[in-house]
Parts: C-alpha cells; structure tokens; sequence
C-alpha cells in the first residue's frame, strides 16, 4: 500500500435557507495505488445488473427496479479493505447561531468540511481532494476549503494535501458512492419515508456498519466513521 490516498467529498442540502433542516456532508477515500481497480470493479457490477458500465450511481435515481443494484454496492463498499467512509450531519441547521460566533453560513459549511477531513488525516501520508461539482460557485469550495484547511495548519506548506479538484460525479465511481452513502444520511435525518426501496438501503447500511446512524459511531471506527453534531455544539470552534 501507498502512503497516498484519494478523498471523493459531497454534500446535500448545505444551502442556508433552502427549506431543508439537515445538512450532509461525506467522503469516501482509498490509497490511490487501488482506485483503478476499484472503480472497474464497481463498473463490473453495473455489466452484471444489466446498465451501461458509464451508468451514473446516484441516490436520486434508485428505484425497485434498480435495488438489486444498490444493494450489491453497498455490500461491495462494506466487503473492500480499500474502501472507508466519513460522514458528518447536521440535523437542524436553523438551529446555528452564526453571528455568535463571528461567521456566516458560507465560513461554517467551510469549517464542517474540515471537520469531515480531519478525522481521515494521517500526517504521515498524503492525500489529493475531490470535490463533486454542484453549480456555479464550486470553486468558492475550493478556495475556502484551501484556506481552512491552511489556516488549521494542516496544510501550510502544502506538502501533505497535494490537490484539491472539482470533478463531476459521472467521472469517478468513487464519488458516486459518496453521493449514495450521503443521500441516505440526508433522507434519514430529514425523516423521509416515500421511498421502500431507499428505506430498505438505509437498513442495508445500518445493519453492514453495525451503527443506528442516528448517533455517532466509534471515534476510531475507520470503515463507516459518522458524526451527528448536536445543536449546542455546531458553532464549536472546529479549527484547531
């Protein structure tokens, strides 16, 4: 194994005022050295499900017809040594006291970002950041991420986080991933229940991580690692 990993970041429902009380955030990250491998074996399972090897894995898609699909992912996540994930939520972002705390809701989601990120570092090894393109102001992610991320000195000298890269979804396998574990996340901390289909992969979750998802898990768990902030928490100074 490398001492160089992959980090394919997302986010749901992050906008302040969209309606919307929980925000996601998650990352799914893998020694580089085994990307390539893994992204051809989850293209290898779309063949045997019957879609286009380029078929785009998508939490907003999943349908009774594709179930067997998502199910098969899933268990792939959980059964590859290679593959972890980190997730942080916020169940009710009308909750944040910004101007408490000196910042506004663009500075926070950047600190939360790094909160995802800084249980995946290890300073003995180096990591590239991939961040799913949403629209216009994609790269304000970039740049704010960079400035946290430096301000926290976890990357002053940019030795240890050699890029941070806006990709699109259909892209990357691994992303697609991401956007799957952190749509289950968000549909479950919003409290939906229209889907059986998606109710039953977030079951798959629950029972394949071990953990209720509603709650922290283990502070070292290092496969399915979740964080839930509590209201009187969230505006922490996240930036050590």
């Amino acid at each position: 194994m490398s001492d160089l990993y992959n980090i394919y970041c997302d986010e749901s429902c992050h906008l302040e005022h969209d309606g919307i009380p929980a925000m996601s955030l998650g990352a799914v990250w893998c020694d580089q050295s085994q990307v390539r491998r893994v992204a051809d074996e989850l293209r290898d399972l779309k063949s045997k499900y019957r879609l286009s090897r380029q078929f785009e894995v998508k939490w907003t898609k999943i349908s009774p017809k594709r179930l067997d699909l998502y199910q098969a992912l899933i268990s792939y996540f959980f059964q590859e040594p290679a593959l972890h994930f980190r997730g942080v939520v916020i169940p009710d972002k009308r909750l944040l006291r910004h101007g408490e705390f000196g910042q506004d809701h663009n500075t926070f989601y950047y600190k939360m970002f790094f909160v995802l990120l800084k249980h995946i570092f290890d300073p003995d090894s180096k990591y590239e950041i991939y961040l799913d393109i949403k629209d216009t102001r994609s790269q304000d992610l970039v740049s704010g991420l960079r400035n946290v991320l430096s301000n926290s000195r976890y990357d002053f000298d940019r030795e240890h986080i050699l890029r941070i890269q806006q990709i699109r979804s259909h892209e990357s396998e691994l992303m697609q991933l991401t956007d799957l574990f952190i749509g289950a996340l968000s549909y479950l901390h919003r409290g939906l229940t229209t889907s059986q289909a998606k109710l039953t992969l977030i079951d798959q979750i629950r029972a394949q991580s071990g953990y209720r998802l509603t709650q922290n898990t283990l502070y070292r768990e290092d496969k399915f690692n979740l964080l839930v902030w509590q209201a009187q928490d969230a505006n922490d100074h996240v930036v050590s």
